[in-house]
């Protein structure tokens, strides 16, 4: 089956349900083994990167991750291209329902000839490594003020056999309340949308924002890879 046919006969229903309510939501088998496998023998091509991070020198944490350049290899453009149309109408009414004054196209060329315009021409999708020891601290992928508020991540590695630890972790802050921590496991292949910034929740007077942020806990052994999806470009 086409990754385009796997992206829309995914049950998008619950996946919104899902990124309303908790920030997140996870799909599984979104990629197969020979394509996973593919993109971590292609992590030493250097023909397909434009820039090498070195994670401890910035103090992101311990590990390494490259940005692609365009023209993007075939698959990452289609995880792009296939799945923003179906996030962009949950951005729009997260925009709403907190008054934001902000909608996003509903194609991606269209949403990247907004960044252009704002002299951000830089593609942020990205392949991550990581080795024992690895992780990445609690941050949030803006790059620029024009910014969408939902990425995904592609998990290239399976947990307890290819690595130890290494669990993705959200943190999730509600005004005047302490931080929550949100620990997940995904199995290579799946894929996890989650929010770039905040989410909308209900309280009794209306909307408020959730502020949240992501990282990757310490791994205890082996090798873990992914692939993350962001659909805006950077300045």
């Amino acid at each position: 089956m086409e990754l385009k046919e796997r992206i829309n006969l995914l049950d998008w229903g619950r996946l919104t349900e899902d990124i309303n309510e908790k920030g997140y939501a996870a799909a599984s088998n979104i990629l197969t083994g020979d394509e996973c496998d593919e993109l971590i023998r292609q992590y030493n091509n250097e023909t397909l990167y434009r820039k090498t991070i070195n994670m401890e020198r910035y103090r992101f944490g311990l590990g390494e991750y490259k940005y692609f350049q365009y023209p993007l290899p075939a698959l990452v453009q289609q995880l792009r291209e296939n799945v923003y149309p179906k996030l962009a109408p949950i951005a729009n009414n997260w925009m709403r329902v907190l008054n934001i004054d902000m909608r996003y196209p509903g194609s991606l060329n269209d949403l990247l000839d907004l960044c252009h315009s704002q002299n951000q021409n830089r593609p942020t999708p990205l392949i991550l490594q990581y080795g024992k020891g690895g992780y990445n601290t609690l941050h949030q992928d803006l790059y620029g003020d024009v910014y969408f508020p939902m990425q995904l991540v592609l998990f290239l590695n399976e947990p307890d056999e290819d690595y130890e630890g290494g669990e993705f972790v959200l943190v999730e802050q509600r005004p005047r309340a302490q931080s929550k921590a949100i620990v997940l496991r995904p199995r290579k292949g799946d894929m996890l949308l989650f929010t770039t910034n905040f989410r909308p929740a209900k309280g009794s007077k209306g909307y408020y924002r959730v502020n949240m942020k992501h990282g990757v806990s310490e791994l205890a052994g082996g090798k873990r890879h992914t692939l993350g999806i962001i659909f805006h470009d950077a300045a």
